[in-house]
C-alpha cells in the first residue's frame, strides 16, 4: 500500500535546490533565546558552504550575548511576494564560535573558505575586510526544513 505524503513533503525542495537557494540568497533571520527565556529574532547577511551556515555578528549585539548564554539557534532564510512564489529553508541547531573575537584577521584556517565566500558574496571583495567589531559563527544544522510553494502549481 503507498503511503501518501504530506502536501509540505510534497513542496519542500530538494537537498540540490536547499543548496542552490541558499547560495544565492544573501539575508537571513537569526532566532535566538534571551536569558529570561524570550524569543529574539533580528536580520543578518550570511554564507552557506554547502554544509554550514556562516554568520558574521557584530560581538556587541543581543543575539551575539544570547547565543553565547544559551547557544541554540534558529534561522529562516526566505524569498517570494505572492503567496505562489514563497519558498524557504529553516536551519536549527547549535551556534558554535569560530575564530577570534573580535575578528581581526588572525590566521585561521578554518576561517579561510568562508571569509572568501562572504567577502565575494557581501563586499564584491576577494579578501575579508576586518572591523575589530565582528566575529564568526558557524550553524551546522542539525534540522532543516524547506518549502517552496511555486510547487503548489504542480500539485493542481
Amino acid at each position: 500500500m503507498a503511503v501518501t505524503q504530506r502536501r509540505g513533503r510534497r513542496i519542500m525542495m530538494t537537498p540540490d535546490e536547499v543548496d542552490a537557494f541558499l547560495a544565492t540568497e544573501r539575508t537571513c533571520r537569526v532566532a535566538t533565546v534571551s536569558r529570561d527565556g524570550a524569543p529574539h529574532a533580528s536580520p543578518l547577511w550570511f554564507a552557506w558552504d554547502g554544509t554550514s551556515l556562516w554568520l558574521y555578528s557584530i560581538i556587541r549585539s543581543k543575539r551575539w550575548s544570547d547565543l553565547r548564554k544559551d547557544p541554540r539557534i534558529a534561522v529562516v532564510v526566505d524569498a517570494g511576494e505572492e503567496y505562489g512564489e514563497l519558498r524557504g529553508v529553516e536551519l536549527t541547531g547549535t551556534a558554535e564560535f569560530v575564530g577570534e573575537s573580535p575578528r581581526v584577521g588572525e590566521p585561521c584556517p578554518e576561517l579561510d573558505a568562508p571569509e572568501r565566500l562572504f567577502a565575494r558574496r557581501v563586499f564584491g571583495l576577494d579578501e575579508m575586510p576586518h572591523d575589530g567589531r565582528h566575529a564568526w559563527i558557524r550553524l551546522t544544522p542539525d534540522a532543516v526544513t524547506s518549502w517552496d510553494f511555486r510547487k503548489l502549481a504542480a500539485l493542481g
